[in-house]
């Protein structure tokens, strides 16, 4: 699995134009503002710097913010493209009819210890059980934000309508899991798969190990796919930067950054 892409993209920027792919552009002037999901975020940046290699003065730029903030940035055209790691929820939909959402990726959501842990397996309800818990003696545990789509995945699979204790640590990102769990010993949380690397142990789920594989085939019970949102039907610069997201180069990108192609 290789790591993932750290750069923090503010501006990506190249020098020509190209007229056509502006015509009637969503984020106006050869601008593209794409936010939302942690998860999301480093593979819109590397998609960003790929795209701009051959698509001249595009201006993109990739906030993070979580979710919800995806949805509604989508939503109140703030964001050409919001990007959210779960499908929108009933109310958002009610809310926003006209959003479009397009899946990008797909994911597996890990359950990850410190390395050296002795722990290799739960099963889903023994993790659910731990998370309703929270810390305690025997685990610290760490938890997403409000608006994470991170969490509400886990909550929705994981958790199947039981409470995530309050006495747990409740972190901002992906990034901010991995690294609290990484460097406490008995910690215990929830990461995308595109974020597993050396620094924590991925246990398995009922024996399931959290890989591509068995994310496609089902076997692996916490599975998601990562979206980006429009204000209805992309047009202009945000339609071609999805097509290029969907297409073959964009999708090689998504697996080298550890995720799972979707085309």
């Amino acid at each position: 699995m290789k790591g993932i892409h750290k750069v923090v993209l503010a501006m990506v920027s190249v020098v020509t134009l190209s007229a056509m792919l502006l015509t009637g552009c969503s984020g106006g002037g050869g601008t593209l503002t794409i936010g939302g999901s942690s998860t999301v975020q480093p593979l819109s940046e590397a998609w960003a710097e790929a795209f701009v290699v051959d698509n001249s003065e595009i201006d993109i730029s990739v906030q993070g913010g979580g979710s919800s903030a995806g949805v509604k940035g989508a939503a109140d055209g703030t964001l050409d493209i919001g990007a959210a790691s779960r499908e929108m929820k009933s109310d958002e939909k009610a809310a926003s009819p006209e959003l479009i959402v397009y899946h990008v990726a797909a994911d597996g959501v890990a359950i990850v210890v410190h390395p050296s842990s002795n722990v290799e397996n739960l099963s889903l309800a023994d993790v659910a059980d731990v998370f309703a818990a929270g810390s305690n003696d025997e685990w610290t545990v760490i938890n997403r934000e409000e608006g994470s789509g991170t969490r509400d995945v886990f909550e929705e699979l994981v958790m199947s309508g039981a409470r995530i204790a309050a006495k747990a640590e409740f972190l901002p990102s992906n990034g901010a899991v991995k690294e609290k769990v990484a460097s406490t010993e008995n910690a215990i949380g929830y990461i995308s798969l595109g974020y597993v690397d050396a620094s924590v142990k991925p246990i398995t789920v009922d024996g399931v190990v959290c890989n591509e594989e068995n994310v496609v085939n089902g076997s692996y019970p916490v599975m998601r796919y990562l979206n980006y949102i429009t204000n209805g039907e992309a047009e202009g610069t945000a339609k071609a930067f999805i097509d290029f997201v969907l297409g073959t180069a964009g999708q090689d990108i998504a697996a080298a950054e550890g995720y799972i192609k979707v085309n």
